[in-house]
């Protein structure tokens, strides 16, 4: 199972929110590069990499801090947040970014969705799926659409979708445990899909259940910032 760490970013800084709440953000680093230099030095190999921002604006902000990643590491970047037009898809993969998160756009405009899997290809994207019970959410996590998890999903595998990633939003900087029933789940349902955790995820135990129940990546965020995952423990996993 891939560890893949998480930075997100707002106003040019490193933060987590709590539940998606941007009321409850807190910054733990003035310089995301840092940190993503940070992860390198550990032999971590993977990032994935969200601009806040640009989730609730509707389109790319943060490229400063996009471009200063990609140019100073090596890590694999797969980014998210706001992606919603050619020109910014075509700039990032520009950039050399590993993977591009759709989220909000594939509920609300699935056409474009489909029509980029089939012009781009499908390795280049994951659905980046936020959901609060089985339902999904959409713009940064304020909106609640009528369309679950598994609908979603099914629809763009007929494309050629490849990777999913679902945060569960009750879950989400909690740091009390990912929703192991809802992955459990979503294998059960989507079993052709790379699935990918995000969302809770507190300790090395988490993990380890992540990669029994044969999910394809975790990412790991706030167990980081706040020690509770050291990072040589991720890298020794």
């Amino acid at each position: 199972m891939k560890i893949i760490p998480a930075i997100d970013i707002v106003k040019g800084k490193c933060v987590r929110l709590t539940q998606g709440d941007f009321g409850k953000m807190k910054v733990y680093r003035e310089d995301p590069l840092e940190v993503a230099q940070e992860f390198e030095e550990a032999d971590l190999e993977y990032l994935h990499l969200v601009d806040l921002d640009g989730a609730r604006k509707g389109r790319v902000v943060n490229w400063s801090v996009i471009e200063d990643i990609q140019e100073h590491t090596a890590l694999k970047v797969d980014f998210g947040g706001g992606v919603k037009t050619d020109a910014e898809v075509e700039h990032l993969l520009d950039l050399g970014i590993e993977q591009i998160n759709i989220g909000s756009l594939a509920a609300r405009e699935p056409e474009k969705f489909s029509d980029w899997l089939h012009r781009y290809g499908p390795e280049n994207f994951i659905l980046s799926a936020d959901v609060k019970g089985d339902m999904v959410l959409s713009h940064g996590w304020t909106e609640l659409t009528t369309i679950t998890i598994y609908d979603l999903a099914a629809k763009f595998e007929k494309d050629g979708l490849e990777y999913l990633t679902c945060t569960d939003i009750d879950s989400d900087g909690m740091l009390q445990g990912p929703n192991f029933g809802l992955y459990k789940k979503l294998k059960k349902r989507l079993p052709n899909l790379k699935l990918i955790a995000s969302g809770g995820i507190s300790s090395t135990e988490d993990l380890a259940e992540l990669s029994y129940i044969n999910m394809h990546a975790a990412i790991v965020g706030k167990a980081i910032y706040e020690h509770k995952i050291k990072l040589q423990d991720l890298r020794n996993l």
